[in-house]
């Protein structure tokens, strides 16, 4: 297969960039909880209330192929003066499925390579 940058993208043809990604657990379900923090979106820069489509999925593209992403929360955070200034969009993402997370990582490893993004975890507290 090709080789093809990783790109996230919300609309065909428009590349965001990720800003931030968080990775929790859910702790009812044990799911594993993917949050992408956009500082900005292309993908509605310039557009009116009437031309701004849903936010409801994300193609996430890389050397392996697609992944066809639903968020199962889309948070658009306002401030400003007026507090109409889109300060940034946070998407949180479920996964069930152990195959799913891999595919995912693999893909997140990627992108932060490709964009300069570094891997980071908290550090466990351990008693000497």
């Amino acid at each position: 297969m090709a080789s093809n940058n990783p790109s996230i993208q919300f609309f065909a043809g428009i590349k965001e960039e990720l800003d931030n990604v968080s990775l929790r657990r859910n702790t009812r379900s044990g799911n594993r909880v993917i949050v992408m923090t956009f500082n900005k979106l292309k993908a509605i820069e310039g557009a009116n209330s009437f031309t701004k489509q849903s936010l409801n999925s994300m193609l996430l593209t890389d050397e392996e192929g697609d992944i066809s992403v639903t968020p199962s929360s889309t948070r658009f955070i306002f401030g400003g003066d007026e507090g109409d200034e889109l300060r940034k969009v946070e998407c949180k993402v479920e996964i069930e499925h152990e195959d799913h997370w891999e595919r995912f990582m693999r893909f997140m490893h990627r992108y932060a390579e490709q964009n300069g993004m570094e891997y980071g975890e908290k550090s466990q507290s351990t008693d000497a």
